[in-house]
């Protein structure tokens, strides 16, 4: 019943987001929603990452730099990350 989408169907719904929503701001909402996939994917990837290595027995407090997009220096901010001083 309502696993088939067609064309119809799909079209159907691209009219209804541009109605409901405005052709002015689909843009940048597209251009929000890449920024955030940016940031969840770099996130993904340091977690990874920091999973992989052996941490240090007493790790300095550092400061990262996150930011939206490549280049993109007037979103940017840094980050303290918070300390845990808990063994896991």
């Amino acid at each position: 019943m309502f696993g088939r989408l067609g064309a119809p169907e799909i079209i159907l719904i691209l009219i209804v987001v541009v109605l409901l929503f405005g052709a002015k701001k689909l843009p940048d909402m597209a251009r929000s929603l890449g920024k955030s996939a940016r940031i969840l994917k770099s996130e993904a990837k340091a977690m990874k990452s920091e999973g992989q290595q052996p941490a240090p027995a007493d790790p300095p407090p550092a400061q990262r730099t996150i930011q939206s997009a490549p280049g993109d220096v007037s979103s940017a901010r840094p980050v303290t990350e918070p300390t845990d001083t808990t063994q896991r």
